[in-house]
């Protein structure tokens, strides 16, 4: 039987690959070495053995978006979740990049942000940073300038340097960018300071967070984006229905109530 092609720009790529190894510390996935707290299971275990099983699960997510939002001081509807930061940054590239479009980032850098970005068919343009790995801005200038990208990939901590973005960078890099500029902030509770202080409804900025790291959460995988409300409600449009399952939007939930304690782990 014939094997049917795939697209043509696809056929070079190779997946993403991140060994799974049977150690304590996984520097390589940068897991939590210590589970949720015994009073997240507890609570955990009471309300799943109360779940529905019958029922879709709450489309909107409507809870778990309020507990994030009031975690962040923001409102519900500037808040999108999905299954884990890497599933966000999907549906944000689905939405706004594609065919045609520009996406950029700047080496070394999170991979999966020019993964995703390629997987729909966008172009990447890689600009390199400084020798010190940081952010280089008249390279970033020459990148908007040269790419006009539809978005622009920032990470903060970054990931693999671990150099946090000073503020002044971040709204520079807004500045120069002609579309949307996305700040990934996965080990956002490393940095002193975090983006999620420059999202208003007029600028095209969005952070996104996991709580797959600090929050001891890798096993749940959720993710969530913070943003303008108007391009939230975009990206409602292009994820799929039911996208988080009932027992998910639980664990995420209840995990909210003991991020201090979490976050006092670090």
């Amino acid at each position: 039987m014939a094997r049917i092609a795939v697209r043509d720009d696809l056929k070079a790529l190779e997946g993403y690959h991140s060994p799974q190894v049977s150690v304590r510390v996984r520097l390589n996935t940068n897991e939590s070495p210590t589970p949720p707290p015994a009073a997240w299971s507890d609570a955990f275990a009471a309300e799943v053995s109360r779940i529905e099983w019958h029922r879709y699960p709450d489309r909107a997510a409507t809870e778990l978006r309020a507990a994030i939002a009031a975690l962040h001081g923001v409102d519900a509807s500037q808040v999108f979740v999905a299954n884990g930061s890497n599933e966000v940054l999907q549906t944000l590239l689905l939405t706004y990049a594609g065919p045609g479009r520009t996406v950029a980032t700047f080496e070394p850098t999170y991979q999966l942000h020019a993964h995703i970005a390629r997987l729909t068919g966008a172009t990447v343009i890689e600009g390199e940073r400084n020798d010190d790995f940081t952010l280089d801005l008249a390279e970033v200038r020459r990148v908007c300038e040269a790419g006009n990208p539809i978005i622009t990939f920032l990470c903060s901590p970054n990931n693999p340097t671990g150099l946090v973005e000073p503020e002044s960078n971040v709204r520079e890099v807004m500045a120069m960018a002609p579309g949307l500029v996305v700040v990934d902030e996965a080990y956002g509770q490393f940095a002193d300071w975090t983006a999620l202080d420059l999202i208003d409804e007029e600028t095209p900025l969005v952070v996104s967070r996991t709580f797959s790291k600090t929050w001891s959460m890798a096993g749940a995988r959720l993710g969530y984006l913070v943003g303008p409300s108007w391009l939230v409600a975009e990206l409602d449009k292009v994820i799929l229905p039911y996208h988080l399952d009932t027992a998910k939007q639980i664990a995420g939930r209840l995990a909210l109530r003991y991020v201090n304690e979490m976050q006092a782990r670090i």
